[in-house]
């Protein structure tokens, strides 16, 4: 399948969907990477809390998909925002998915009180220039959070990833990042268990187009310009999440699906001004 692609802020590119991967662990897990693998996906989503690096590392080699045509991103927790510990973090995340470098590394949560997410950052910038990390970015910051990073080492983050769906559709923060040349990711880009496929602008939308309502939701981010990061165990929902490119929503559509969102639209209490992740 010919999936498009994005161009980041340093160069490199991104596909316009990739695959999360949490919670997939243990063996089921590592067979559902392999077949989100051979079904096209080229962009995997895992981090440090997650705890499945090696199960994405043992996918990636049981896929028999070149190294080089897969894009492998993950995440530092909030307990390794101090420099030295980011910079030891990466290399353990490196360890356990046995690669020799990241495609795109994220600080996970910003954790504001904590008040290290700035060295972090640094650690990223350097490991970057190392050639460790080549795409560097950030997830769940608030423009408050992109604005500090930027003004103290004046390197701005390729990607800031969060959640957004019908129900939080993120419109200001997708606002800011475009403004400032960041490419918004979405995680939960379905809405996990609120998943909206029996709202009328998605079924609807999926009767018109004669696709599935996740189809609906994941075309609705591919043309917001987001990277939706679903994830699914099963390769016919893998292959169905993935083909979301035949088809084209109209403005109409697009701004009924936008209208679904909700000030409480959030999954949990994840406010990254007071959420700590660690």
């Amino acid at each position: 399948m010919d999936i498009p692609s994005h161009e980041l802020n340093d160069g490199h590119r991104l596909p316009a969907i990739g695959f999360g991967t949490y919670p997939l662990k243990g063996d089921e897990g590592v067979e559902a990477i392999v077949s989100a693998i051979r079904v096209g996906y080229r962009l995997l989503d895992t981090a440090v809390n997650y705890e499945n690096e090696q199960e994405v590392g043992e996918a990636i080699r049981r896929s028999g998909v070149r190294r080089d045509e897969l894009l492998v991103c993950s995440k530092i927790p909030g307990r390794d925002h101090g420099y030295d510990d980011a910079v030891r973090s990466t290399h353990e995340s490196l360890g356990r998915l046995g690669l020799d470098h990241l495609d795109l590394h994220l600080i996970h949560w910003p954790n504001p009180s904590r008040g290290r997410f700035v060295e972090a950052w640094q650690a990223l910038v350097d490991l970057q220039r190392d050639g460790l990390v080549r795409s560097i970015g950030v997830s769940n910051f608030t423009a408050d959070h992109l604005h500090t990073i930027i003004e103290a080492t004046g390197v701005t983050p390729a990607v800031n990833q969060l959640e957004l769906h019908p129900y939080f559709p993120q419109v200001e923060m997708r606002r800011t990042d475009a403004d400032l040349g960041i490419r918004t990711e979405s995680w939960s880009p379905l809405g996990k268990r609120q998943a909206p496929f029996t709202e009328p602008p998605v079924a609807e939308a999926a009767e018109r187009h004669g696709v599935a309502p996740g189809q609906v939701i994941l075309r609705w981010q591919v043309q917001l310009g987001s990277i939706p990061i679903p994830k699914s165990g099963t390769a016919s929902r893998q292959q169905e999440n993935l083909d979301v490119f035949g088809f084209e929503l109209s403005d109409d559509e697009m701004a009924a699906i936008t209208g679904l969102g909700r000030p409480d639209g959030r999954l949990f209490g994840g406010d990254p001004d007071t959420h700590e992740e660690m």
